[in-house]
């Protein structure tokens, strides 16, 4: 899919279809119109945080993937594309595994290969998210 540079898009809106412009199906081409919208709140994403937090420093970040989930379903929750609401349907089990090799190739390495969790870890989210 492109997009020609002249049609510059306003964030979080799909960008005019124009000559030689390719959009993808179902994106629609009505400028102007709002393809997604967030509606969270600062009091829910604090207490949120706050028990992701506690629940990592408790067990010294071994339950770290359970705060990730915790926190991935308050944005799925809390984010609508086309109108529609998001759905985070990872669990910390189904990541658990993944977090200790993580850790211990982390470890391994000294360091190093946490350049490649970062990107695991957005993949693993990205794949959990889906239209409720």
């Amino acid at each position: 899919m492109t997009i020609s540079n002249e049609h510059a898009s306003v964030y979080g809106q799909v960008p005019a279809a124009g000559p030689g412009t390719m959009v993808a199906a179902g994106a629609g081409t009505v400028p102007g119109v709002q393809i997604y919208q967030f509606r969270g709140g600062a009091a829910s994403w604090f207490g949120t945080q706050i028990l992701g937090v506690l629940i990592t420093i408790c067990t010294i970040g071994i339950c770290y993937p359970f705060a990730v989930v915790l926190v991935e379903r308050w944005r799925a929750k809390n984010t609508y594309l086309q109108g529609r609401q998001l759905q985070f349907i990872g669990t910390g089990w189904g990541i658990f595994g993944l977090w200790i090799k993580w850790l211990l190739l982390s470890i391994i390495t000294l360091g190093i290969y946490t350049f490649w969790v970062y990107p695991r870890l957005m993949q693993w989210k990205v794949e959990k998210t889906v239209f409720a």
